[in-house]
């Protein structure tokens, strides 16, 4: 269905608007800048504007248009121009993306005033409020609670040194990503820190009121918000999700004293997040953390007492062995309060010596403790975000996947651009190359595969047959089939040389992130966002076992070389080693502080490469578990990453810019 966005239109979704230009109702227009065509309306209780479903081809945007009602009202149109101008200034994953021109003016036939619009990225996901709805509104525990801070905290430090401050965080405002990334939305209500109107706060009061029962501190209820009113707001989003409970339920709030109760409706949250979260939602501003960074240092120490009383407990628990046997009273190590753990676990550092006290000193678990990546040069294709790449089989080629619908070959000696391939209408998600080179595959978000002849740039086909994105494809060993997930809950077996669907694995519950060929190519394994592994027979497409364990999405898979175990990436910040017989968890890799996006292993099956959100890349002795190395440096969210087939050098896509830095030799 093609919508007519004319307030005055008689029919709006008149059935002649499929296909036409204009409106068959009213007249006007229906492809909006000759780019987008509005498909149905998706909100309009939103704010000031309305919320629309649109593509720009195949690509689905959102479009606001601000209600005709606030045309004469200049703050109503001023707020709503700043969320394209706060947009444009945060270039990050956490915050939705937006092109230059993204707000502009739309005149419908007849009307001499203009609606007022913006479009930006579609988040593909729900936001945490419907997200809580379909869990059944059971509460998170507490290290989910600690990661999503985490991540929040993260977008508003980015957001706050831009000198702007939200307004407007509640669990509606915060969407989440098939990838486990939380997405911070609905910036209408942005302000800009300027000197100016901080000095007002604190005299006039002139600030405009932007209210959400429950997640409002008192002082923007008066219109006198400051940045910290974004982390009371947070705090008590996360109330929500730790509780189940609106922050405004009798349950969890005393209207008599004025005063949150939420503790005894989160008991499976340790005191000391309490008392974080406490902090955050401080009645008084000048009670709460300063700053974004304040509160993220908080998280680093609690994690670390956390470690350091993990350490601890073996031999509280052997003293209470011991004192067993000899007939004293026993410790429960799980009845101690956390600070007698920490305190146990100094006394056995100061016993062992200086050396321990430094392996476990804070510090050293945050995300920037590392080597700094050798780089060797960089790739700017000046066109879109990068959001897949791969090199060619003897190295000397890259290729890159872009928001910008494009699939660029670049050479990555002389950093020259060799082919630009055309063809996808949408952002391209995936790429896989043949053995031999011959032949590039992608996937795209406009629900088609497209096969390429990598010598010439010709197209040599389309696949057809998903009904949502594509996120990853593989080539079978041999190179005769291709494997495909989607969005759709999918994963289909194709065979190359008749360009025809072999078959579709169904059992995902949720968008199908990953899939890869065991090496033997007689099983597929697939991963997704309903945090389950699966494994299935190629040949009679049934599922043999599905894998579980991690706690959040799970982003890439990959078999090791002798096909005997399966390593998996989640935003549970986590990798988990499988065995692929039992489906047991052979071991946990834990080092990241963020989520999990990508994962290499090493044709010898000795080295695993893993990279996330926290801007590193962890290099792991698969055997052991070991981290061998920490890589940093790329200062972006990786989201993808290639090792070249020599593993020499890796290539890491760092939003706009591919930056080639050397692998250590060890």
């Amino acid at each position: 269905m093609s919508l007519c966005i004319n307030p005055v239109c008689t029919q709006p979704d008149h059935p002649g608007n499929d296909g036409s230009q204009f409106c068959r109702s009213c007249g006007s227009e229906l492809v909006l800048l000759r780019r987008y065509r509005v498909m149905r309306l998706l909100s309009d209780k939103s704010g000031f504007g309305k919320v629309y479903e649109a593509f720009d081809r195949s690509t689905p945007k959102i479009l606001k248009v601000l209600k005709g009602t606030y045309n004469h009202h200049p703050k109503a149109v001023e707020l709503f121009k700043q969320e394209a101008v706060v947009l444009g200034q945060l270039p990050h994953p956490g915050i939705p993306a937006i092109e230059p021109q993204s707000y502009f003016e739309y005149f419908p036939k007849g009307n001499a005033e203009p609606l007022h619009c913006i479009v930006m990225e579609k988040i593909d996901g729900p936001n945490l409020r419907e997200w809580m709805l379909q869990q059944g509104n059971n509460p998170i525990g507490e290290k989910q609670a600690v990661r999503w801070l985490r991540q929040l905290t993260e977008i508003l430090q980015l957001v706050h040194q831009k000198n702007y401050f939200h307004r407007d965080i509640k669990p509606e405002n915060v969407m989440l990503r098939s990838n486990g990334q939380l997405v911070l939305v609905d910036f209408g209500a942005a302000r800009e820190m300027t000197y100016t109107y901080l000095a007002q706060m604190g005299n006039t009061g002139s600030g405009t009121r932007i209210s959400s029962a429950g997640y409002t501190p008192p002082e923007q209820e008066r219109g006198q918000a400051v940045p910290q009113s974004d982390f009371y707001a947070l705090g008590y989003t996360l109330i929500y999700l730790l509780t189940g409970k609106q922050p405004t339920d009798h349950e969890i709030y005393d209207s008599m004293q004025n005063e949150a109760q939420w503790r005894q409706a989160a008991p499976h949250i340790s005191s000391e997040f309490a008392d974080l979260i406490d902090r955050l939602i401080a009645p008084r501003a000048s009670d709460r953390p300063k700053t974004a960074a304040e509160i993220l240092q908080s998280l680093a120490e609690l994690e670390a007492q956390k470690e350091q009383a993990q350490a601890a407990a073996p031999t509280l628990l052997q003293h209470q062995a011991t004192r067993s046997q000899t007939g004293q009273s026993q410790v429960h190590p799980e009845r101690l309060p956390l600070k007698w753990l920490i305190g146990g676990a100094a006394v056995l550092l100061l016993a062992i010596g200086g050396m321990a006290i430094w392996q476990m000193n804070p510090i050293n678990l945050l995300p920037t403790q590392g080597q700094s990546a050798k780089l060797l040069r960089s790739i700017d294709p000046q066109s879109g975000r990068i959001q897949c790449l791969i090199f060619t089989p003897d190295g000397q080629r890259l290729i890159l996947g872009t928001d910008h619908q494009t699939i660029q070959v670049w050479s990555v000696d002389s950093g020259q651009l060799l082919l630009n391939l055309t063809g996808h209408t949408s952002t391209i998600k995936s790429l896989m190359v043949k053995s031999d080179g011959s032949v590039v595959v992608s996937g795209s978000d406009d629900q088609t595969i497209r096969l390429w002849n990598l010598g010439m740039g010709q197209s040599l086909g389309i696949l057809r047959g998903h009904t949502s994105y594509l996120n990853a494809v593989a080539f079978s060993p041999d190179g005769q089939f291709l494997a495909s997930a989607s969005a759709d809950q999918t994963v289909k077996l194709w065979n190359l040389q008749t360009q025809q669907e072999v078959r579709t694995f169904r059992g995902h519950t949720s968008y199908v992130n990953a899939v890869v060929f065991s090496p033997d190519g007689q099983f597929l394994a697939s991963a997704g966002a309903d945090q389950t592994i699966k494994i299935w027979n190629v040949n009679t497409g049934q599922e043999i076992r599905t894998l579980q364990g991690h706690t959040s999405y799970v982003n890439a898979i990959e078999f090791t070389p002798d096909g005997q175990q399966l390593v998996s990436a989640s935003a549970d910040q986590t990798l988990k080693v499988w065995n692929v017989k039992t489906g047991e968890v052979v071991r946990t890799l834990k080092g990241h502080r963020g989520f999990v996006e990508d994962l290499a292993i090493s044709p010898d099956g000795q080295r695993l490469i893993s990279g996330g959100s926290d801007q590193t890349l962890k290099i792991w002795d698969l055997a052991t578990g070991q981290v061998l190395h920490t890589l940093t440096g790329f200062h972006a969210h990786i989201k993808r990453f290639a090792v070249s087939p020599d593993w020499q050098t890796v290539a890491v896509a760092t939003e706009t810019t591919v930056k080639i830095a050397e692998l250590p030799a060890d």
